[in-house]
């Protein structure tokens, strides 16, 4: 049965999003990436792809994109590293997979796909993930291929600070405050749902830190019964109160509209215990929700054959 409009949604953190910070230029730069990476998924979904794999398209493109904090282009730990997680589920199995800790990954949610279809196991961290990666074949890289210059000196500005900078908190998107995870969520023709995440965590983090997003149920979820989640924020606090599988909950057993759970998460549940970001819902109606609480989120999305919509302030 291939009757369901097909929505395909992105986002790149959320944040601090100074608009005097983000000069017209740089503002361009994002749209443009942003409307690109969410086309190549849409056009995958109208070619009949599943959620999943589009979601995953999405991820990977995000990761390999330098204005965004995962894969290249990834912040740097205390320790001059990077650590990357990641996350996938499907939503008609509720089947799921995530990496966390890897540095030697170029795509660690191909990882995070591979340790899903693997089926033995849904979370490797650190050096069992990436052999785990590498015996499935995927690309290996040089742990310096994740840097670059201007996430260095965001670790140099965190360390004069003394803090921990959740990515988008400094300029543009006053980008040493914005909350820097990527993700994807889709409903496909077939009324599938999935969820992808990926991230490089935050800025001078302690080495060993693990975020939401390859937590299932706090930063990436997806139930056909529900909705499909990618969440960006202050992880510790989503992960407090398993943000992304309580929209779903809530609407499965509270009879909220995917808008009602997820304002109820973002602009509630989180900021009741000092949380901050947002997140990226779908549901099987194709229904959508960008919700966040902080200044801005780079966000994009496409329904069917419309053209795509990018933003990233209020």
């Amino acid at each position: 049965m291939t009757d369901h409009i097909p929505v395909i949604a992105i986002h790149g953190g959320a944040g601090t999003i100074n608009r005097a910070s983000l000069d017209t230029a740089a503002e361009a730069r994002y749209h443009a990436a942003l409307h690109d990476i969410v086309s190549a998924a849409q056009a995958m979904l109208l070619q009949g792809a599943s959620a999943l794999d589009a979601c995953g398209k999405a991820v990977e493109l995000l990761e390999d994109c330098p204005l965004f904090n995962a894969g290249h282009g990834a912040v740097f730990t205390d320790q001059e590293t990077h650590e990357l997680d990641a996350a996938v589920m499907n939503g008609s199995d509720l089947r799921a997979g995530a990496v966390a800790g890897v540095s030697r990954i170029r795509h660690p949610v191909h990882a995070a796909r591979a340790v899903m279809d693997d089926g033995a196991h849904v979370l490797l961290g650190g050096a069992g993930a990436e052999a785990f990666a590498f015996q499935r074949g995927l690309e290996a890289v040089d742990p310096s291929f994740f840097s670059t210059d201007f996430r260095r000196q965001q670790l140099l500005r965190a360390r004069e600070q003394h803090r921990v900078a959740l990515d988008h908190d400094g300029s543009p998107l006053a980008e040493d405050k914005k909350f820097g995870t990527v993700g994807a969520v889709a409903l496909d023709l077939h009324g599938h749902l999935a969820a992808a995440t990926s991230t490089g965590g935050m800025t001078n983090k302690r080495v060993g830190r693990i975020g939401d997003t390859p937590l299932i149920g706090a930063g990436t979820y997806a139930d056909d019964r529900g909705a499909a989640v990618s969440c960006t924020g202050s992880g510790e606090m989503f992960i407090r109160i398993a943000a992304a599988y309580d929209i779903t909950a809530r609407m499965r057993h509270a009879g909220q509209s995917l808008q009602q759970a997820a304002e109820a998460v973002v602009m509630e549940s989180l900021p009741a215990i000092g949380g901050s970001g947002g997140l990226i819902a779908v549901d099987r109606a194709g229904n959508l929700s960008l919700c966040f609480n902080t200044e801005g989120m780079y966000r994009a999305h496409a329904r069917g054959g419309e053209l795509p919509q990018t933003a990233i302030f209020r």
